[in-house]
């Protein structure tokens, strides 16, 4: 039977404040720091150490917040949180998602010969996520009675908004939704060797047609917030 990992210190990173301040409020022996005008904030829940940082929006926000966080407070593994676009009809606002890989859709070397979303370096397209952090995500998102999508997630540092740009990022890498930080996230953790997850809540349908109001959106990301907290923490 294969070993699971011990997942002991947890870092969790959201863009925006209100994708990562339910987790903060619910710390116990609060610390923070600041490095490179990114917070960190300190503290145990659930029986973890956990690292809970607003990383900004956008890809090198994210991976900057993700490569301190390795390199100063040296997790077990990174869980990535917030809200996303949903690529697929079945999904509606309010949704999650689990990802099982990440993709950079905007990463382009096509005219020499690579296929789109190839990450130069370390060659790959689509970034596995780590089957217990899966796991865990789907286990915490049933406990609340729901049954997250999973499958690819798609990044880039473009607001995806057209019917045009959803069709592209659906077809060529079998996208189920979009967001802007999850990839780079994800690089980094595989570069370093940190188990990545990520969990995301649909906020509207990447289109003209589809975005919620101010309040709805604020209830997806602390939807997406919670459901980490309260039960994924719990069985990891």
């Amino acid at each position: 039977m294969e070993r699971q990992n011990t997942y002991e210190t947890v870092g969790i990173i959201g863009a925006m404040k209100v994708e990562i301040e339910e987790i903060q409020k619910k710390l116990q022996d609060v610390s923070t720091e600041t490095i490179s005008g990114i917070e960190y904030v300190q503290g145990m829940l659930c029986g973890k150490k956990v690292i809970a940082a607003k990383c900004g929006v956008g890809k090198v926000f994210a991976a900057v917040c993700a490569q301190t966080m390795v390199l100063r407070y040296a997790p077990d593994c990174i869980l990535q949180t917030g809200v996303a676009g949903g690529l697929t009809d079945p999904l509606a606002p309010l949704d999650l998602v689990v990802a099982t890989h990440v993709v950079q859709y905007d990463m382009d070397t096509s005219a020499v010969g690579d296929p789109p979303g190839m990450l130069s370096g370390i060659n790959i397209v689509q970034i596995p996520c780590d089957g217990q952090l899966i796991d865990a995500l789907c286990r915490g998102a049933g406990r609340l009675g729901r049954a997250p999508v999973t499958g690819i997630v798609a990044t880039g540092d473009t607001f995806v908004c057209t019917e045009a740009q959803r069709s592209r990022i659906r077809e060529q890498f079998a996208a189920v939704a979009c967001e802007m930080e999850g990839g780079a996230v994800g690089q980094v953790c595989y570069i370093n060797r940190v188990p990545f997850g990520m969990l995301r809540c649909i906020s509207d349908g990447a289109d003209a047609n589809s975005a919620m109001d101010y309040t709805e959106f604020i209830a997806a990301a602390e939807n997406s917030a919670v459901q980490v907290v309260e039960y994924a923490l719990q069985i990891l």
